[in-house]
């Protein structure tokens, strides 16, 4: 039967600029997380960090983030590297998809972490600050799958439904299918305003923003990989992804219960150089350079204390009339 509507996937998922090529999966990838860090960063500073933070700190999670994705697909699906017929090498493609969102959560917050800890700031509150970016990062990637005509879900003939190319080698037959990648997209841009709607509304701070943000995303991917019918790990019956959404979603609302309890409201000082900058220049100390010159006048030695007070008294209003 002849469909009246459908979603047509791209016949190449590579765009050639001359002799360079430009992979849909990548651009997708690398479109992300630039949402990401310009949302993050926007957040950032209205808590009260410096500009440029977040970004510095990309430098360290998105590389941890990518490894960590590409680990965790490898590992959970060795039988496409590592069994006869297969070339090893091919793990190490990135382009041609593959990246597990357990893993680069992970590792990216291991990333994120080394990047705090060099300056001083609490991994929680970077993490509130970036959680949506993540969201839209996540729902802008997933286009990536369409590009590479790959993780649809079973058989439709919706008006929505997938139009899949036929390719043995990929193992793929033709046919229209539900579009898994675009449900998961949609999927993710309503987790991601739904956590900005909640932390504006309750204030959610100490790693509360980002709790919630695996919480609801743990929900979408239950039931969109539940769709799928790419071949997957089963236990019990269920697809590891759905099992891993489980666990991932009880210890996010558990933190969330108790991150409530033990610190509830917001963090006051996230990047405690940015408290400092704006106390210097809001007039509430005495600025660096009279700090300096009182304090060299104080050690001095002999006469110091004349030169200290000589410093305070140049410092300040003319009492005269």
């Amino acid at each position: 039967m002849d469909l009246l509507a459908y979603i047509p996937s791209p016949s190449s998922g590579v765009i050639y600029l001359g002799p360079v090529p430009l992979r849909g999966y990548a651009f997708c990838i690398i479109i992300g997380v630039f949402v990401a860090v310009w949302l993050g960063g926007r957040r950032w500073v209205a808590r009260g960090g410096r500009v440029g933070t977040v970004a510095d700190i990309a430098v360290w999670a998105v590389p941890f983030g990518l490894v960590g994705g590409r680990l965790y697909h490898v590992i959970t699906d060795y039988e496409l590297y590592f069994t006869d017929g297969r070339d090893w090498v091919d793990a190490f493609k990135i382009w041609q998809g593959g990246l597990g969102i357990w893993g680069a959560i992970a590792l990216g917050a291991l990333g994120a972490w080394i990047g705090c800890r060099r300056r001083g700031i609490p991994l929680p509150a970077y993490a509130d600050a970036i959680a949506p970016g993540i969201a839209f990062a996540q729902a802008i990637g997933r286009w990536g799958n369409w590009f590479n005509q790959e993780l649809y879900g079973k058989e439709t003939t919706l008006p929505w439904a997938l139009k899949i190319d036929g390719d043995a080698d990929a193992g793929r037959v033709a046919g229209t299918y539900h579009p898994t990648f675009l449900y998961e997209s949609l999927w993710c841009i309503g987790v991601a305003l739904l956590v900005i709607w909640a932390d504006r509304r309750f204030k959610l701070g100490h790693g509360r923003a980002f709790a919630l943000y695996v919480a609801a995303y743990t929900v979408g991917r239950f039931w969109i990989e539940y769709l799928r019918v790419d071949d997957a790990h089963h236990v019990l019956g269920l697809r590891l992804n759905n099992w891993t959404s489980v666990v991932v979603f009880l210890a996010a609302v558990a933190y969330l219960v108790i991150s409530a309890k033990k610190s509830p409201g917001r963090e006051e000082v996230v990047e405690p150089a940015a408290a400092e900058d704006g106390a210097d220049a809001s007039g509430d100390g005495p600025a660096p350079a009279a700090k300096t010159e009182a304090g060299d006048a104080a050690a001095a030695g002999t006469g110091g204390a004349d030169e200290a007070g000589a410093v305070a008294a140049e410092a300040e209003p003319s009492k005269k009339p």
